[in-house]
């Protein structure tokens, strides 16, 4: 019994910590912009993906963050990495292609992270704005700081998530994802 309360505990405060969390934008001026992969369509930023895109924009033209590092790897059938598709639309919409890095190997969260550190050392970038969906920026702060980047939180105030409809899947993916990594820790 008391296990079953244990873990109840557990699910409802990373529940209500990831959906708190979301909220939580911290405007600081930093080195780098990280926006976190998502879906291409084609050679087109899925909505998702646009809408990080367009955040990390927004950072950089109002001088919280010096250079932009998109990641995300080449998905099943596509021509273009998902970096390469969010670097083109950033060119496309007046970012300095001096300014953006990417990486074209990651799959999954900690992967986009732990190269874009990888990324960023070679070009002597120390501090980092985390770009994400709000309720994907618990999971990805703190893997951010558990591989060693000052990573603070940006979520993209224009997420396509709007409704309880769609926060609704995404959230419980994320509680999911959370609370599997939070158990994986001791086991790293």
């Amino acid at each position: 019994m008391i296990i079953v309360v244990i873990f109840f505990v557990f699910i409802s405060y990373s529940a209500f910590s990831i959906w708190t969390f979301g909220v939580k934008v911290q405007l600081v001026k930093t080195d780098v912009a990280v926006v976190l992969g998502a879906a291409v369509w084609d050679e087109e930023p899925s909505p998702v993906l646009r809408e990080r895109i367009n955040h990390a924009i927004w950072l950089y033209e109002n001088r919280y963050v010096d250079k932009i590092i998109f990641t995300g790897g080449r998905g099943d059938g596509n021509q273009l990495a998902e970096s390469e598709v969010a670097r083109d639309y950033a060119i496309d919409h007046r970012v300095d292609h001096n300014d953006i890095l990417i990486e074209t190997k990651s799959e999954i969260t900690e992967e986009n992270l732990k190269y874009a550190y990888e990324v960023a050392a070679e070009h002597n970038l120390n501090t980092f704005t985390i770009v994400s969906d709000p309720m994907h920026m618990k999971r990805a702060i703190l893997m951010a700081k558990n591989i060693g980047m000052e990573a603070y939180s940006s979520p993209t105030q224009s997420s396509v998530y709007k409704t309880l409809e769609t926060k609704v899947p995404f959230f419980l993916r994320e509680l999911f994802f959370f609370a599997g990594y939070i158990i994986s820790l001791p086991f790293r």
